[in-house]
């Protein structure tokens, strides 16, 4: 029976280049829904640019053209990216469009009507200069912990705390420099608290629809039955502000993540109108049809809480399944300017074959949200042994023979070699590994059967029976065996190498290949065209170049403008990583006079007025507990922190804030990515063990 499947990614933000981190979730999701396609589904693949926000608007205002110009051009450099690298959207839109207006405001208008948005007074720091409201990495100022200047709002780089950015000392915009101000403004939150939420959330996380990695974070948010865990989310900005206006609320926006996932449907919107499509048999809330969505894991937390339950709500249905991935690292680390491996699309299109890549990455995913690393020694190894030295040779071993001396028509085949291509076609397993998004699976077995093939020709040694007298027969068996294989070996390939694939199917002269049910040979007879060369080698000068050509200078450097971190706090590997050359040691003595413990989390607690702090209640040990308000509320909800373990400065001064005092600092960590991640310590350790 045929299915019919919607499938989007996330929608890349409309300020920077396509690098290869993003290219890790367009290519993982490319091969599925060709893999879909040959299957003979109907599968639709839709996209857009992520084009609201901050970000967008003062990044048009720098360069001195409209927010409307610069999403155009962004728009098409990341069309052709994609199309660079054999990326398949069936449409790639926009969120700036009608489409997806009209069904922000429609969904925004029914929550209202369902009693689940709410007006409130918040503040915030304002940009008298500017006049406009500051996203907390668009304020700067000194880090309150370490006294680092030029910090963001939300975290120190320096030494990785986590702060609200009321707390900054000497704060001013990032914007014009001004000092801040604290205004109050009214703010529009979807209600995402409210127990009908919570209850369809609780539901919908038990339904399947989840990776078991993130049906569990998603339990950690919720919390146990009866608890309300969950806050308000807050849907609006202020003016000036680059997006869409709030109904019947002038000067306030839909916050761009409110509209960024309408972005789907507005894109598969246009699709319809194409297609004629019926958009309903896809969104409704009786569609038989399947919805995955391929995302980030970053950015679990708005697909899998705020974006079911605002369209559960507003009548529409909800995915079938969300399909996280997890980030990527080159050479086992954060992708670097001052390393070079900072890599823009454009920037490998210069030397590269897109389909090396493609290969590479389909052989590292599993499905899961693990990370995956770019090894660039280990890319130019496995892309030369794979496709080279196993799949290309085949043909490139046996082709020759059938132009030259049987007139490019195949033989008859070795039914006894074809046999184990035959059963591992039928039973399934490669197909089964491409629907489970085991790309590295499914290669690993194709490989196994690329070296049976050759295992196959190295035995019979065609070039050795060309010239012997009376093995025409047998020569032209062997030959046409081996293309068989060949041609086997490319249809389960073809959802990787879309572009090879073509190339072999016009070389055997065959029908685009699909994924039937049926398997026959390559019939006696059958018509060949010249084979050309298929894929060259990579070079590591190739690759050297590429890598030198993106290294920046080590030298320090002015602190880039905001990207899409600032509005979004999605996954951007963007950190120029800059260091000086000679690093600011310390003795050991200097490192004893902080006093490391292990401390127990005794209660965790939202602190009321405060958007990052979480107070902590802390047994070091001590006849009394700690109380420490740290910074970690974006990361933690407080209930998973009860019992946990972790470790504590407790020598730091004591701390007046404006909620009590503060007596200590819990360890975390943070990086480029968004995140704050606190330090535990090994199983066994005991409240009030020295850390040393």
């Amino acid at each position: 029976m045929t299915r019919k499947i919607l499938v989007t990614s996330a929608l890349p933000y409309a300020n920077g280049a396509i690098h290869l981190g993003h290219l890790v979730e367009y290519i993982q999701t490319d091969i599925w829904v060709r893999f879909q396609k040959m299957r003979g589904n109907t599968c639709h693949y839709v996209c857009a640019d992520d084009t609201h926000g901050t970000p967008i608007m003062l990044r048009a205002e720098k360069e001195g053209i409209t927010p409307e110009q610069l999403i155009a051009r962004v728009w098409q450099e990341h069309h052709d990216d994609f199309a660079a690298f054999h990326v398949a959207f069936d449409n790639y839109g926009s969120t700036n469009s009608n489409e997806t207006k009209e069904f922000a405001q429609g969904i925004y208008r029914t929550l209202k009507a369902e009693d689940l948005i709410e007006v409130r007074s918040i503040e915030q720091f304002y940009d008298p200069v500017k006049n406009l409201f500051l996203p907390d990495r668009f304020i700067k100022g000194e880090c309150p912990k370490c006294h680092a200047k030029d910090q963001y709002g939300d975290n120190c780089e320096v030494c990785g705390a986590a702060y609200a950015p009321t707390e900054l000392i000497a704060p001013y915009s990032a914007v014009s420099g001004a000092k801040p101000e604290l205004r109050s403004s009214d703010h529009y939150f979807f209600k995402l608290s409210d127990q009908r939420c919570q209850a369809f959330l609780r539901q919908w996380t038990k339904s399947g629809s989840l990776q078991p990695e993130a049906a569990n974070k998603m339990q950690e948010w919720l919390g146990a039955e009866g608890e309300s865990k969950l806050t308000d989310w807050d849907i609006s900005r202020d003016a000036p502000y680059f997006g869409f206006e709030i109904p019947d609320a002038p000067g306030k926006y839909f916050y761009v993540w409110l509209d960024a996932p309408v972005g789907y449907m507005g894109s598969f919107k246009q699709l319809c109108a194409k297609q004629g499509i019926a958009f309903d048999d896809y969104w409704g809330p009786d569609s038989d049809a399947e919805l995955y969505h391929f995302i980030g894991k970053d950015i679990l937390y708005f697909h899998a809480l705020f974006w079911p339950a605002m369209l559960r709500h507003a009548g529409y249905r909800t995915p079938t399944k969300l399909f996280a991935h997890g980030f990527l690292t080159v050479n086992g680390a954060k992708m670097s300017k001052s390393r070079g491996t900072f890599i823009t699309a454009a920037s490998y299109l210069k030397r590269l074959n897109p389909e090396w890549l493609r290969y590479y990455y389909a052989a590292k995913l599993n499905g899961s949200m693990e990370d995956i690393d770019l090894s660039l020694d280990d890319f130019i190894a496995k892309v030369n042994s794979d496709l080279i030295g196993k799949y290309v040779n085949i043909a490139s071993r046996c082709a020759g023979f059938i132009g030259k001396r049987f007139a490019g028509k195949l033989g008859s085949v070795d039914a006894t070699a074809t046999a184990e291509f035959e059963t591992t076609y039928k039973a399934g397993e490669i197909a089964l590994s491409f629907e489970n998004r085991d790309y590295g699976r499914a290669l690993r077995e194709i490989m196994r059967l690329a070296d049976v093939a050759n295992l196959y020709i190295a035995a019979n040694k065609p070039w050795e029976m060309a010239k012997q007298e009376g093995r025409e027969t047998d020569l032209h068996t062997v030959c046409s065996t081996a293309l068989t294989l060949f041609r086997d070996l490319t249809l389960y390939l073809k959802p990787v190498l879309p572009k090879l694939a073509e190339q072999v199917e016009a070389f055997l002269n065959i029908p685009a290949l699909a994924w039937t049910d049926d398997w026959s040979p390559l019939a006696a007879g059958h018509a060949i065209n010249e084979y050309q060369h298929l894929m060259t080698r990579i070079e590591p000068k190739q690759v050297d170049a590429m890598v030198e050509e993106n290294r920046q200078s080590l030298e320090p450097t002015p602190t880039p403008a905001p990207t899409r971190h600032a509005e979004h706090q999605q996954h951007e590997a963007t950190t120029d990583e800059v260091k000086t050359a000679t690093p600011d040691y310390i003795t050991i003595d200097d490192f004893a006079k902080v006093d490391l413990r292990i401390a127990r989390i005794i209660s965790a607690n939202h602190v009321e007025g405060a958007d990052k702090l979480l107070r902590l209640e802390l047994d070091i040990g001590e006849a009394k507990p700690r109380q420490v308000f740290a910074g970690i509320k974006s990361a933690y909800d407080p209930a998973t922190l009860v019992g946990r373990m972790t470790v504590m400065v407790t020598n730091l001064a004591p701390r007046k804030m404006k909620f009590g005092l503060s007596e200590g600092m819990v360890l975390a960590a943070s990086g480029d990515a968004p995140g704050l991640f606190i330090l535990s310590p090994d199983a066994g350790a005991q409240p009030g063990m020295k850390v040393k």
